[in-house]
């Protein structure tokens, strides 16, 4: 029986949490419709709520994230993509629509020294030390 389980929803760490604030009126409409079993929580609804946006939106996304060159999706920067980089006298220009992620053991100094600049729509992984030693470069 287990061999026809299927997950519906992502694991925690494919996600990043975020807060938002809602009038009172908003919030208690959202909540009936919970009540109501339209959604099976806030959470539900929100997020259901977001995807019919960003699909009603969805052309004008393809345009920008082609005219800007945004990367879309995961990108991950290991210790040794960063050597590469390095040896080869170059320096990164990261540009991502998703999650940019530096490997925990890429030094700041080997950071600082391969990455010209980051701009990350949606989300940034990296050590403290790491984002500390590129903060003039994260926009």
């Amino acid at each position: 029986m287990a061999d026809n389980v299927h997950e519906l929803r992502p694991k925690g760490g494919d996600t990043e949490k975020i807060t938002i604030n809602l009038g009172y009126v908003d919030l208690g409409n959202v909540d009936l419709l919970v009540h109501e079993g339209f959604y099976s929580n806030r959470t539900d609804f929100i997020r259901t709520a977001i995807r019919n946006q960003l699909e009603r939106h969805a052309e004008v996304v393809k345009q920008s994230v082609a005219r800007k060159t945004l990367e879309l999706g995961l990108r991950h920067y290991s210790r040794e993509d960063l050597e590469a980089v390095r040896v080869a006298g170059q320096r990164l220009r990261i540009h991502v629509l998703g999650l940019a992620s530096i490997a925990d053991d890429v030094s700041p100094e080997l950071a600082d020294a391969t990455i010209a600049s980051i701009e990350v729509l949606g989300a940034l992984h990296a050590s403290p030390a790491v984002k500390a030693a590129l903060a003039d470069r994260i926009r």
